[in-house]
């Protein structure tokens, strides 16, 4: 599967903006959420799932945009 632009630009705005709301919301979420220095833990699973969510939006919203397109095309 190539990487094109339009996938490399999905994946970049899913890791800036998930990483941005985590760290936003990182105060407030429990201590064994937040990242800890040096170590892999559930900081960076929370960080990953922030990320994953992200992508998986931007992927929604690009599906629903399809098929309205493809109604009004058959209209």
């Amino acid at each position: 599967m190539p990487l094109t632009r339009a996938k490399f630009m999905k994946f970049l705005i899913a890791i800036l903006l998930g990483n941005a709301i985590y760290f936003t919301l990182s105060p407030y979420l429990p201590p064994a959420a937040q990242h800890a220095e040096r170590s892999l833990g559930l900081g960076t699973v929370v960080d990953f799932w922030f990320c994953m969510l992200v992508y998986g939006l931007i992927e929604l919203g690009a599906f629903l945009g399809r098929d309205r397109s493809k109604d009004r095309d058959r209209q």
